[in-house]
Order: C-alpha cells, then sequence, then structure tokens
C-alpha cells in the first residue's frame, strides 16, 4: 500500500475527512520530518509507514474532541500532535513550544515549507512563556505526569478550556493526585488504526470551569 493509500484509509477509519490537498501536505510533513532525521535526530521513528501511524494518524485521533480555535501543543518536539492538528484546521490558531533549539528549528522550517499561517513556533519551556491570549486547548503528548503538565502548562488555558493529556493507559494513580483545583473531567479512548498498543486522551479542567 503506498503511504498516500496507508494513510487516506488511516483517516478513514478516525472519520476524518481531509482534502488532497491536506493530505499531500501531511505527507510532505513526514518527508522533512524523515530528511532532517538523517542529520539531526528528531525522532527515532525511520519508518515511513511507522511514521504515518505513529506521528500522524496518532497526532490527529485527538482531533474530534478539540473544541478550538486558538490550540497550544506543549513540548511539541518534531512538532506532533500540533502540525498535523494545524494542517486539519486551518481556520484555528496554533501555537507549538518546544525548548529545544534543534526541533523548534524544524518545526519553523516545516511552517514555512508548508505555509501554514495558522501555526506560531516559540522556542521557549513553557511554564516561562506568557501567551498573548489564555487558549482553549491546550494539549501535550510527551507528558511525563499530569500534576507536572499542569505546573508547567496550566496558566495557558482559558477560563471554561481544557488540557488535554495523551498517554499510553489510564494513569490512575496520577489522575489521583492532580494539583488542588483540577480535576479529570473525562477519560477518552483512542483507537489509532496501526497502532495495538492503547491510547488515551486525559481531560483536564479546573473545579468550577466546566464551561
Amino acid at each position: 500500500m503506498s503511504p498516500a493509500a496507508r494513510l487516506a484509509a488511516g483517516l478513514t477509519a478516525l472519520g476524518i475527512t481531509l482534502d488532497e490537498a491536506a493530505q499531500a501536505a501531511l505527507l510532505r510533513l513526514l518527508d522533512e520530518l524523515l530528511d532532517w532525521n538523517t542529520r539531526i535526530n528528531l525522532t527515532a521513528i525511520r519508518d515511513r509507514d511507522e511514521a504515518i501511524t505513529r506521528h500522524l494518524l496518532d497526532s490527529l485521533s485527538v482531533q474530534p474532541f478539540l473544541r478550538g480555535p486558538r490550540v497550544a501543543d506543549v513540548g511539541t518536539g518534531a512538532g506532533f500532535p500540533g502540525l498535523p492538528l494545524a494542517i486539519a484546521n486551518p481556520g484555528w490558531q496554533f501555537t507549538l513550544l518546544e525548548s529545544i533549539g534543534k526541533k523548534a528549528r524544524f518545526v519553523e522550517h516545516a511552517v514555512e515549507t508548508l505555509g501554514l499561517a495558522n501555526v506560531k513556533v516559540v522556542n521557549a519551556r513553557a511554564e516561562a512563556w506568557r501567551g498573548e491570549a489564555p487558549y482553549t486547548d491546550v494539549i501535550c503528548r510527551a507528558v511525563a505526569d499530569l500534576a507536572g503538565f499542569i505546573r508547567v502548562a496550566g496558566h495557558l488555558c482559558a477560563p471554561g478550556g481544557r488540557l488535554w493529556a495523551m498517554k499510553g493507559r489510564v494513569p490512575g494513580e496520577e489522575m489521583a493526585a492532580l494539583p488542588r483545583g483540577w480535576e479529570a473531567a473525562a477519560v477518552h479512548r483512542l483507537t489509532v488504526p496501526g497502532l495495538q498498543a492503547e491510547r488515551h486522551l486525559i481531560e483536564l479542567i479546573r473545579r468550577g470551569r466546566a464551561g
């Protein structure tokens, strides 16, 4: 199966409809990532089919839950999940935060190459950065623990907004140890086409701010 066909089949399985231009942009993103990865270590994934599953489809699996229109991706790494989500949602504004310079440089390159006018890249630690306005959605794929995510990114969340933590198994102990004033509003099971591992999206809100 060609990369284009594999991506299209995955999108269909996720129930996501993207036009040909958006699908081409997603595959171009992978081309750039795999090319840069031959010179700079950006990701351990070097197989294109695996990258479609673990980078593109995994990122887009959260699409049905996000609310928009202002999204911050904390610790975006090489741009995931922020870049695929920005391609899929051109009417939303995305801020991708990454503290490691070489990764931030790649994300800036990808944004310029793909012409993503709805993406801003910030080379900074989330806990030290203040955005122009709070975000409706703050997401992180590389979540060490939920309490730590809240500590470094909670200030970015708008009233009534959400923190979204992409995890493997349901982190029961972490959910029981959230900082005061925060709670897990829901746990969403994610099904990523081609991925056998468990995936869950933890929805975090400030108490009394379910909006």
